[in-house]
């Protein structure tokens, strides 16, 4: 089974984890190419938006009231800051929820997107749009902080240095969950009780 097709049938079987904490909805889109080796399409966040500044992140913002539902604002979002036409997206399912330290119940979504969509970034929001082979999360383990409480329970977050891109925080840990759970990459973020 190639690469997409093993996300593609994983996520059908996916779980998402309880989220008991009631907040602010926003959305992520996580992007990969169809291709033979697939990479993972990110951004770097322009210097000055209030929240995450200069950060590594995928695609994505808060919901808003005329979103019909979470899976809508992944697509406008992704449209509006990086030019990505929601037509030109397969969505393959949904991750669980994180709560971002900003306060935000943040839900991924991920997707497929031909490898040569055009892309460009909107300049007050996006600083840059970059490409990651999903081979190198597969091949690198993250650093792992020491353990931090965050909503009432332990955990170490997660680093990846690619090039001169620091994939760290939220970022990461949706990519290791995905990892986690299509791939069986067994790399524990949160320290048991």
């Amino acid at each position: 089974m190639d690469t997409l097709n093993l996300i593609r049938h994983k996520l059908q079987e996916y779980r998402q984890r309880d989220f008991p904490v009631h907040l602010p909805e926003a959305v992520v889109l996580m992007p990969f190419t169809n291709s033979r080796n697939p990479e993972l399409i990110l951004t770097v966040r322009s210097a000055g938006m209030p929240t995450h500044a200069g950060e590594v992140a995928f695609p994505g913002g808060k919901r808003d009231p005329a979103d019909l539902n979470l899976l809508g604002t992944a697509l406008r979002e992704s449209h509006e800051e990086v030019g990505l036409p929601p037509s030109m997206v397969e969505v393959l399912g949904q991750l669980s929820p994180l709560a971002s330290r900003f306060g935000m119940k943040v839900t991924p979504f991920v997707g497929i997107v031909p490898h040569d969509v055009p892309l460009l970034a909107e300049e007050r929001e996006i600083a840059q749009i970059f490409r990651v082979p999903l081979d190198f999360f597969l091949d690198t383990r993250p650093d792992m902080s020491s353990p931090i409480d965050f909503y009432g329970k332990k955990f170490r977050i997660p680093t990846y240095h690619y090039g001169d891109k620091r994939i760290w925080g939220l970022t990461a840990f949706m990519i290791l969950d995905l990892l986690n759970n299509v791939f069986d990459a067994d790399i524990p973020f949160e320290e048991s009780a």
